[in-house]
């Protein structure tokens, strides 16, 4: 800790470093989307060597291996962001425990990460395994945003920002987003994108599944829509803000899956669906966090002498 004091870190560097947290993560879905969807799953056939004599990849691999090899270096990558950031949370002055917590809870999540991404790869891509995978990252996404977002609160109490049954809306749009994530892995784990030809498949009916997701969508949807009114209705220009975003991300994930869907999963718009489902999150997250403040107790200045102070002193 001393060498820490020696070294103090900024406000401003320390939310860099979280919002890299954030973009990394996002980022490794994306490839590891690519990995699934180029069916280089198991371009790296064994974990945690690449090969049973090589922990890297090897031409006779071809591009599936190097494919693989490269989405397990960049979490490398994520790692070194994360530990960056725990160590500035560290360092950061004033301290602050709950800085610190949470930027442990994203490193910690780097190395889960890696034993269920080895876990995956031992059980020849398991579509449920895999499906967890993926949500793993969306916990880890969630608190790297959290951290991106305390760093600039002050340490206060937080209040509510708006009446209470608009919480419970927001953090029941907040179960139905999750709920739609979880649900989506199960379309993913029903369809032709197994991440490696001999693959097995969930078991479930691809065209049932899907019609529950997208149902789950529509609700999201008109829950989001209800908080914009309910939001302005009550003043609170920043959630309205923030929900208005939520339905703009929503809007334009729904049409990628649309169209995904009726031209039979074309790769490329099935990797755009998974940024865009990092994105939801986010824009989720954004909602929830505009419902509540943290605010610094004013401290109060004299502005005349109090009745005491007026009576003269007398001997």
């Amino acid at each position: 800790m001393r060498l820490l004091d020696r070294f103090p870190v900024s406000t401003a560097l320390l939310r860099r470093l979280a919002y890299a947290s954030i973009i990394s993560n996002v980022a490794i879905v994306v490839t590891g989307g690519a990995v699934r969807l180029t069916a280089s799953g198991l371009g790296c056939p064994t974990w945690p060597r690449c090969t049973d004599d090589s922990y890297t990849t090897t031409a006779e691999m071809g591009v599936h291996g190097a494919i693989e090899f490269g989405n397990r270096l960049l979490t490398v990558v994520v790692g070194v962001i994360a530990l960056a950031t725990v160590l500035a949370a560290l360092a950061h002055r004033p301290h602050r425990r709950e800085l610190v917590q949470l930027s442990m809870a994203v490193f910690l999540g780097i190395p889960a990460q890696i034993i269920l991404g080895g876990i995956t790869v031992r059980t020849h891509l398991n579509p449920w395994v895999v499906g967890l995978h993926f949500l793993l990252s969306m916990v880890v996404i969630g608190f790297a945003y959290a951290l991106w977002r305390r760093i600039v609160d002050p340490d206060a109490p937080s209040v509510p920002a708006v009446p209470t049954p608009l919480r419970t809306l927001a953090l029941l749009t907040t179960a139905v987003s999750a709920a739609v994530l979880v649900v989506g892995t199960w379309v993913t784990g029903s369809g032709p994108h197994a991440g490696d030809h001999g693959a097995k498949r969930n078991g479930l009916d691809p065209e049932s599944i899907s019609q529950v997701h997208v149902d789950g969508v529509f609700l999201l949807i008109g829950l989001s829509v209800a908080l914009i009114f309910a939001f302005r209705a009550v003043g609170a220009t920043r959630a309205t803000r923030a929900a208005v975003v939520l339905v703009a991300v929503e809007l334009s994930q729904g049409l990628i899956g649309f169209v995904q869907y009726f031209t039979h999963l074309p790769a490329l718009l099935v990797g755009a669906h998974m940024l865009g489902s990092c994105l939801v999150l986010l824009a989720t997250l954004s909602v929830l966090w505009s419902t509540r403040e943290r605010r610094l107790s004013p401290v109060p200045t004299p502005t005349s002498a109090s009745a005491e102070d007026r009576v003269p002193a007398t001997a």
